[in-house]
């Protein structure tokens, strides 16, 4: 994915440092910091749950203004054990964010998600407010029963095809309950049975993330590398964290916002995105009446789609300004 060649992102870079951090519970993060070795620190939180980081990734920041920091969550990408569910919640993975800002002697830090990212991203922030500087999320998701009942039964009304190839891999009985039915083969250790399940689960939510996908079926089905990480791990991670509602109270996320509302807050987000529709993100800035949203109209969900690069990229560069040179807050 990154021989992704746009001007709306920063050219390719390398990390200048990297490491493994165990957090316990058997678990060890990989991580990686880009950019300027004493710039403007920011922390990226991907998707999934399970996806892990990519190179383009680091392309959403000013190199010579941050200290970008990546990392691939439990289970996830370069982490060990790859596609681990034991000892992987939504609270241990705030803590392993806490642990990695104290091993790298970060004092606060822009946090950005997206998708799943911005769950995480939310509650990190409500858990550890003293430690932010701000926040970016992009196709914003809160883990309420109507989001996940959303993936499994409505985005099939906009992709029917995709949602037919998606339920087709499943016996008559099994499509009453597809999250159940998935999380049974997933868990299978059967190679020929969970590898079909993996690359059909996470092919349909690749089929429905873009608002222009790929014409042709065949390769509209294929999960590219631009997912990230391993498409057993992503599909598990997924599977694990749904069937839990992301481990999460109902309304605990928009319940929590008096603990960072005070702080500054922008919010991209695809008008057509399927995967996350905008009532969820429209909610949340109604409930932080300082935060900019950015409405990318003819966008769906994926981070790659150009305006959505663009309008992430245009509040980096205006965060980094404003707090270079004072208060920090984000283009408007």
């Amino acid at each position: 994915m990154d021989s992704l060649r746009t001007a709306d992102l920063y050219p390719p870079i390398a990390p200048f440092s990297s490491g493994m951090l165990p957090v316990g519970d058997g678990h060890t993060l990989y991580w990686e910091q880009c950019g300027a070795p004493w710039g403007l620190p920011v922390v990226y939180l991907h998707g999934g749950p399970g996806s892990g980081c990519l190179p383009v990734h680091r392309r959403f920041y000013d190199p010579d203004r941050y200290r970008i920091v990546l990392f691939d969550q439990r289970g996830c990408g370069r982490s060990t054990p790859l596609g681990e569910t034991r000892a992987n919640a939504t609270a241990r993975l705030v803590a392993d964010i806490e642990a990695l800002r104290a091993h790298l002697a970060i004092d606060r830090w822009l946090v950005v998600g997206g998708s799943w990212g911005t769950t995480l991203a939310l509650a990190y922030g409500q858990a550890h407010p003293e430690r932010c500087l701000g926040f970016l999320l992009r196709g914003v998701f809160l883990f309420g029963a109507e989001e996940v009942a959303w993936f499994l039964s409505g985005m099939g009304r906009f992709f029917p095809e995709a949602e037919r190839r998606w339920l087709g891999h499943l016996t008559p009985p099994e499509r009453g309950d597809p999250l159940a039915a998935y999380a049974r083969r997933l868990a299978d250790p059967d190679p020929a049975v969970h590898g079909p399940a993996a690359h059909l689960w996470n092919a349909y939510e690749h089929a429905c993330s873009s608002l222009r996908g790929p014409g042709d079926e065949t390769v509209c089905w294929q999960v590219p590398a631009a997912v990230g990480g391993d498409v057993v791990a992503l599909a598990r991670l997924e599977v694990h964290y749904m069937q839990n509602l992301g481990f999460l109270a109902p309304g605990q996320l928009l319940g929590g916002m008096a603990a960072i509302r005070h702080l500054p807050a922008a919010v991209v987000q695809g008008r057509y995105d399927m995967v996350c529709p905008i009532r969820t993100a429209e909610r949340l800035v109604r409930a932080w009446p300082g935060a900019a949203f950015s409405i990318v109209p003819d966008a769906g969900h994926s981070a790659f789609e150009p305006g959505i690069r663009a309008a992430v990229v245009r509040h980096t560069d205006a965060f980094a300004r404003a707090a270079l040179g004072g208060p920090p807050g984000f283009a408007r």
